[in-house]
C-alpha cells in the first residue's frame, strides 16, 4: 500500500494548518485541493506547501467546484502520482486525526474495500443535521438492499484508488455535499465492499460550515431519487448477489 491524504479546502485557512500537521505526523503525505478559496486561505495553503516540499502537493481549482468536485480532482491526482489508496479527511478539523492509524490498519487488512468512518458525535453536532442523517441512512439501505454501509455521510474514509477513479471517470457523480453518499452507493453496486470504522467527530473547529441547508438538501434529495431508479435497474443483480451471500 502507498497511501496519501486528500484534503479538499474551501476557506478553512484557520484550521487547515493543524489538520495537515496532524496528518503528516502519522506519516501520510498530503494532496491539498484549493477549491477556489479566497486570497487569505490561498496564501495559507501556499505557505503550508512551501514548508513541506515533497510531503504536501497543492493543486488549485480556478473556481469553486464543491466538496465532491474537489475530492474527484484530488483522487485523480493521487492516482496519477502513484498512490494506491487515499485517506479523505475534512479541512475544518472535525475529524479525529488520532484515528488515522486505525483507518490505515483496516485498509491494510481489507485493501480492496472502502474504510468508512462511522461517527461517534459529541455535543457540538447540530441536531437538525444529526436527525437528517438517519433519513439518508434509510435511503442508502434501500438503494443498496443492504445494511452494510452504516454511515454514508462521514467524510473520513480510505478509498482504493484504482477502483474509485475508474468509477468517477465512468459515471456522473454529485460534485457537492451529495458526493460522499453517492460514491459509496455506486462503489457498492460495483461490488466494492466497505468496512465501518468508528471515529469521534466534532463540529467544526473553525466555526465554518459550507453545508447550504436548502440547496444541499435539494441536491441530496435529487441524488436519492436518481439512485433509487438506478437500484431498480440493478435489482436482479443486487438480489442475486444478496442471495449468494
Amino acid at each position: 500500500m502507498n497511501v496519501c491524504a486528500v484534503i479538499p479546502v474551501y476557506n478553512h485557512g484557520a484550521a487547515i494548518g493543524a489538520v495537515v500537521h496532524s496528518v503528516l505526523v502519522h506519516g501520510l503525505p498530503c494532496v491539498l485541493v484549493d477549491d477556489g478559496s479566497d486570497a487569505g486561505c490561498a496564501r495559507v495553503l501556499s505557505d503550508i506547501a512551501s514548508v513541506h516540499p515533497g510531503r504536501v502537493v497543492l493543486t488549485r481549482l480556478p473556481v469553486n467546484q464543491g466538496k465532491g468536485g474537489a475530492m474527484m480532482a484530488g483522487l485523480r491526482l493521487a492516482l496519477q502520482q502513484g498512490y494506491s489508496h487515499a485517506l479523505q479527511i475534512d479541512a475544518d478539523g472535525q475529524h479525529n486525526v488520532e484515528d488515522v492509524p486505525a483507518f490505515l490498519a483496516a485498509s491494510r487488512l481489507y485493501p480492496d474495500r472502502v474504510i468508512c468512518g462511522c461517527p461517534i458525535y459529541d455535543g457540538s453536532v447540530p441536531k437538525g443535521r444529526l436527525y437528517g442523517r438517519y433519513l439518508t441512512h434509510v435511503w442508502v439501505w434501500i438503494n443498496t438492499l443492504s445494511f452494510a454501509i452504516r454511515d454514508s455521510m462521514c467524510g473520513f474514509r480510505v478509498y482504493p484508488l484504482s477502483a474509485t477513479v475508474a468509477l468517477i471517470d465512468a459515471t456522473s457523480i454529485g460534485r457537492r455535499m451529495d458526493f460522499d453518499v453517492e460514491i459509496l452507493v455506486r462503489l457498492h453496486w460495483r461490488g466494492i465492499g466497505n468496512v465501518n470504522q468508528p471515529t469521534r467527530v466534532s463540529y467544526p473547529t473553525d466555526g465554518v460550515s459550507h453545508f447550504r441547508v436548502w440547496l444541499d438538501n435539494v441536491l441530496i434529495s435529487r441524488m436519492h431519487a436518481k439512485l433509487f431508479l438506478g437500484m431498480l435497474l440493478r435489482l436482479p443483480a443486487l438480489l442475486w448477489r444478496k442471495a449468494r451471500t
